[in-house]
């Protein structure tokens, strides 16, 4: 390593306490390209280092349509220094657990290690994240995969039904583009596509690089050596942490019109729902693109043979990993909980929440029901998921709709009403999931790198913890009303209405948003 590389010290670096309770420090330092260098310094005989490029299925157009889903599966294959053989021996001589994965939002190739070991993987990182070949034949291989893949998901409805639920509440943008490649984009897929992907979003300023267990030095020093010769990016510069604000100022800027359009036109708000969102025109509009949340309805009727359970999804717009209430939300997952009706669970597994004592207890005929919190950057994706024979399907409806009415009231008697005791226990029971999930390298290491490369700071675990305890049975109702009436448009500018997915044998199936609206749930209904 030369003088320049082992020059780091004049790098901005921004140092923070991870826990009162952990001697190990939180730095974060940028490199003259841009890239992020985070680490926290956490003993242990094991390590863990990450890429983690702001990338995937919300940024693709029309024409990449699918790109991110096969790019993850062409993460460790030959690149212009290593064949594709070299690759895989590099990989399995190292051991520990090395993988890639897109999302909706990010890019993650991750890996955990003996210590040692750390120079080797972040060369290989940097090879495979910098340097790939994408050869038409490895892009072929992938292409067969990948459809075989798509259709075994296809065929398990609480696989795809949760990405249904995302293209009807996000019509048409950002959030709301499938994570799997569509079929007919995968026929036309090609190598010069997946490079022209990579070449927009695969920017320095957009990459983290995360390590837990390491020296934050000698992670800067290597961050360096092996990513520091990827050149600045040209104008547009498309930083994560600013373009993530710039998209949250956009949204709040919906929010505000949309609310001063309602008050002034009723009839334009009978119509708003249905005015297509402006399509951004270049790379920093996409970039900066704003979730718009929707709602709407699918019914996917299969036939009896073909699904002999209904599958019922009631959702509505949840919030971003941004807002304050993002704890009172997360409390309010826990404590609807939920689960199977054979679940080997007890004390501690979610037996007393919710969902198992009104719902499972109570109703034989249900096979599932479990609350789920869907987290972005600038929105979000909250309710109950449940499956039954397609018989009930209705009577699942409208006990789904109850539960969620009733976590938002205070004006109904006692035993319906959440209570400080319910309450404590999703608090302890979050707060403990959430610490005992930090325990794993793997947890710790992508919640460093997702929260660097969307704020450019770490938020302790203190914090968090503070914030949870502060929830208390009204601040808990206030928020479940904000979700359930729908006022989470108010600030993003969304529809406010429900998203409701039921796939099964239909026959029969009452008219939903006529429950829906009996409820009050949603707004517009």
């Amino acid at each position: 390593m030369d003088t320049i590389e082992n020059d780091i010290t004049h790098f901005p670096t921004i140092v923070q306490e991870y826990s009162k309770s952990s001697p190990g420090l939180c730095k974060v330092t940028t490199l003259p390209n841009g890239i992020r260098v985070a680490s926290e310094s956490t003993p242990g005989h094991f390590g863990a280092v990450g890429v983690y490029v702001d990338a995937g299925s919300r940024y693709e157009t029309d024409k990449y349509r699918g790109v991110s889903h096969i790019l993850d599966r062409l993460a460790f294959k030959s690149t212009t220094n290593r064949s594709a053989d070299q690759v895989v021996e590099e990989l399995e001589s190292l051991g520990g657990n090395i993988m890639c994965s897109s999302s909706r939002e990010c890019i993650m190739y991750q890996s955990a290690i003996f210590s040692q070991d750390l120079e080797r993987v972040v060369s290989l990182f940097s090879d495979v994240v910098l340097n790939p070949t994408i050869t038409p034949d490895e892009v072929d291989e992938q292409r067969m995969t990948a459809m075989y893949e798509i259709e075994e998901i296809w065929s398990k409805p609480e696989m795809i039904l949760p990405e249904i639920m995302h293209t009807v509440a996000y019509q048409g943008n950002t959030l709301g583009n499938p994570l799997l490649c569509p079929p007919e984009n995968l026929e036309t897929m090609s190598s010069d596509l997946i490079k022209g992907y990579m070449k927009d979003w695969y920017r320095p300023e957009r990459m983290v690089i995360a390590a837990c267990g390491t020296e934050h030095d000698q992670v800067v020093q290597l961050a360096n050596k092996y990513f520091g010769h990827l050149p600045k990016s040209n104008e547009p510069v498309l930083d994560s942490v600013e373009t993530h604000a710039e998209a949250l100022r956009r949204q709040q800027a919906q929010g505000v019109s949309a609310t001063k359009s309602e008050k002034s036109s009723i009839v334009k708000s009978l119509f708003s729902s249905k005015q297509q969102q402006k399509q951004p025109s270049n790379i920093y509009d996409i970039a900066t693109q704003p979730a718009h949340y929707t709602g709407g309805n699918s019914f996917l009727d299969v036939g009896l043979e073909a699904a002999p359970l209904t599958h019922v999804y009631v959702a509505f717009e949840g919030l971003s990993i941004n807002d304050p209430d993002i704890y009172g939300l997360a409390t309010l997952q826990i404590l609807l909980g939920g689960g199977g009706s054979f679940s080997a669970g007890g004390p501690g597994k979610g037996m007393y929440s919710r969902l198992f004592t009104n719902v499972l207890n109570q109703h034989y005929w249900v096979e599932s029901c479990q609350a789920f919190n869907h987290c972005y950057t600038d929105s979000g994706l909250f309710g109950i998921a449940g499956s039954c024979r397609p018989e009930y399907a209705n009577a699942l409806l409208e006990v789904i709709c109850r539960e969620l009415d009733l976590v938002s009231r205070s004006d109904v008697i006692e035993h319906f009403a959440v209570n400080e005791v319910e309450l404590n226990r999703a608090k302890n029971q979050l707060k403990s999931s959430l610490l005992m999930n930090l325990e794993s390298r793997m947890v710790q290491l992508e919640d460093l790198g997702r929260q660097v490369q969307v704020h450019g700071k770490k938020t302790g675990i203190d914090e968090m913890l503070d914030h949870i305890d502060r929830v208390n049975v009204s601040e808990l109702q206030r928020v479940a009303s904000r979700i359930v009436r729908g006022a989470v448009k108010v600030t993003s500018g969304g529809s406010g209405k429900a998203t409701v997915v039921i796939q099964g044998h239909l026959r029969g199936l009452a008219d939903v948003d006529k429950v829906i609206n009996k409820y009050g749930l949603g707004a517009g209904q």
